[in-house]
């Protein structure tokens, strides 16, 4: 039997700090616009051939990923995602963009207090396209 131990001693550097920044930042305009309603601005952050694998929802395609957005939109307005600091790592895929990896959590907001927070792990796949940078992938597990 052979057993595998891994240790994570290393602190993460990205490999490009600047493909690390738009990463972030594009992360942020996502869920800005997912935390405030937008689904207009929200589901252009998708490719249209999306696929969204959820350890205990299952698979699902563009439309029901921005239906599902839609839905958490008009009946759970008061559920806040945030990153959970220092836990996002970012690394670069030849020829087509990125992977970025970490840990966040979906939140009530109650009286301008997040509270009921659960967390998540996720991975997010970031297409480059000519209309800029888009998620084609996404795995989200841990719940």
């Amino acid at each position: 039997m052979v057993t595998a131990v891994f240790s994570q001693s290393k602190a993460y550097i990205p490999v490009s700090k600047e493909l690390y920044d738009t990463i972030i930042k594009k992360d942020s305009i996502l869920f800005a616009a997912a935390n405030s309603g937008n689904i207009n601005k929200l589901k252009t952050f998708f490719t249209e051939d999306l696929e969204f694998f959820h350890d205990v929802g299952g698979l699902a395609d563009y439309k029901e990923t921005v239906d599902n957005f839609s839905r958490v939109a008009k009946n759970y307005s008061y559920t806040r995602r945030v990153l959970v600091p220092g836990s996002v790592e970012v690394y670069p895929i030849k020829d087509y963009g990125a992977v970025q990896t970490g840990i966040h959590q979906f939140c009530r907001l109650e009286n301008g207090s997040l509270t009921n927070c659960g967390t998540f792990k996720f991975v997010h796949v970031w297409k480059k396209t000519p209309d800029g940078w888009k998620i084609s992938r996404v795995v989200s597990y841990g719940h």
